[in-house]
């Protein structure tokens, strides 16, 4: 799936903020993110949201059961990195 990454914040560039953000997802059995909840935060606000913001429009393989795809929650990491 095309999936874009979530835009790094300016403001977060500047400081040099990085982290890793944990987000808890409700996929639905069409692929879509129902829920998306912050299941461990990086440490900046800023980088949480971004990554809320991003997963929320995120299409997904849904879990099956047998042959009928079910709804499932799923932990998906979002690493924000700062070249050097």
């Amino acid at each position: 799936l095309s999936n874009p990454a979530p835009r790094y914040p300016a403001a977060s560039r500047s400081r040099g903020e990085e982290g890793k953000v944990l987000l808890r997802v409700l996929v639905s059995p069409a692929g879509e993110a129902e829920e998306v909840r912050l299941h461990a935060g990086s440490g900046y606000e800023r980088l949480d949201t971004a990554a809320l913001d991003a997963v929320r429009h995120w299409k997904f393989v849904p879990a099956r059961r047998g042959a009928e795809a079910v709804a499932a929650w799923v932990i998906v990491p979002i690493s924000f990195t700062l070249r050097r």
